[in-house]
């Protein structure tokens, strides 16, 4: 038998035997495109999954097979990273360039991996030529099986947060700035799930920007999933009078601690569970501003949304949730440090 026949005969048992051990299968067929959205105002193409910016969750359970479909309307190469899942499974499907090859304009690709002995929360991004800074990202979550216990209640509910840096520019012309060895300079905004800040300061916040609203119930707890998917700001994440205690990061469980704000790197995800314990006298600001930085345009990079209980009596007022001293690199240090698995 030739070599070649043999390799593929053993591919195809591996297949059968484990498509037999009884994993389910989740098949989904996306087109990745783009699309016009104005999340500060201005006109502009963004990325988009099957006309979803950010796109769609990937929601599964630990051992499922996963089988993604991907068409490539872009104008260029596209490839789907998929963080944190692939790299230690099948390197040759993680959208990593050098080991998976990009989906050429007007083709597709099917991604396929299992979510093997993974839980947690992870997100998908494209990783070549800028376009991750014009969207094309969206959230993982893979669900315990049955049988594995959470270590905290079950919660009333789950919610994805996706925070970002934003540019009026197109990725096009980001890149060619960083071709030339340009600063990305100050982000034009900061995105909370790909819409702009509400208007919490007139002198800052144009008028008609579509914001973030997260509508929750008082007295129930929630699983908040937060995502830094920006391409290079960190993001200080807090939430007005709500205490954020951590649970997990980007697949392990932590050992669980509050905090009233959190930085979080880009590339990083956190997950928080938060109690409606407030008295709803108003909604309450979310809020993700921008770190470590020294110029007073960083103002207007502030993304803000609203957390608006069933039973609020008004809209939220007064001033942002206060931010941890903005040159004191070493509270950012400790609190990574404070981390436990």
């Amino acid at each position: 038998m030739p070599a070649s026949s043999f390799f593929s005969l053993t591919l195809l048992l591996c297949f059968s035997t484990a498509a037999l051990a009884g994993d389910p299968f989740v098949f989904y067929d996306w087109t990745v495109s783009y699309m016009t959205a104005s999340p500060l105002g201005v006109k502009q193409r963004v990325i988009g999954i099957d006309g979803q910016f950010p796109g769609p969750i990937l929601n599964v359970t630990t051992n499922w097979n996963v089988v993604v479909n991907v068409k490539n309307d872009l104008d260029e190469p596209l490839l789907i990273t998929w963080d944190g899942i692939q790299h230690r499974k099948n390197s040759w499907q993680d959208g990593v360039s050098g080991t998976n090859c990009p989906i050429p304009a007007g083709w597709n690709w099917t991604y396929q991996f299992q979510v093997k002995d993974q839980i947690g929360s992870f997100f998908y991004f494209p990783s070549l030529s800028f376009h991750r800074a014009a969207g094309g990202y969206g959230g993982i979550i893979i669900n315990n099986r049955e049988v594995i216990p959470l270590p905290f209640g079950l919660p009333d509910g789950d919610i994805t947060i996706f925070i970002s840096d934003w540019y009026t520019k197109s990725h096009k012309e980001l890149r060619e700035d960083v071709a030339k060895g340009s600063d990305l300079g100050v982000p034009d905004g900061i995105l909370i799930n790909g819409l702009g800040p509400y208007r919490f300061d007139e002198a800052v916040v144009s008028d008609g920007i579509a914001y973030q609203t997260i509508n929750v119930e008082p007295g129930k707890t929630y699983r908040l999933r937060v995502h830094n998917v920006g391409i290079s700001t960190t993001l200080n994440f807090r939430i007005q009078n709500h205490n954020l205690l951590l649970v997990e990061t980007e697949g392990s469980y932590t050992v669980q601690q509050n905090f009233t704000n959190l930085d979080i790197h880009v590339g990083q995800s956190y997950s928080f569970l938060v109690t409606m314990d407030q008295n709803a006298s108003s909604d309450y600001y979310i809020v993700a501003s921008s770190r470590f930085v020294n110029s007073s345009a960083w103002i207007r990079a502030t993304g803000v949304a609203i957390l608006h209980y069933s039973n609020s009596l008004g809209p939220a007022s007064g001033p942002l949730p206060d931010l941890p001293n903005e040159y004191d690199a070493y509270f950012s240090m400790n609190q990574a440090r404070s981390i436990r698995l």
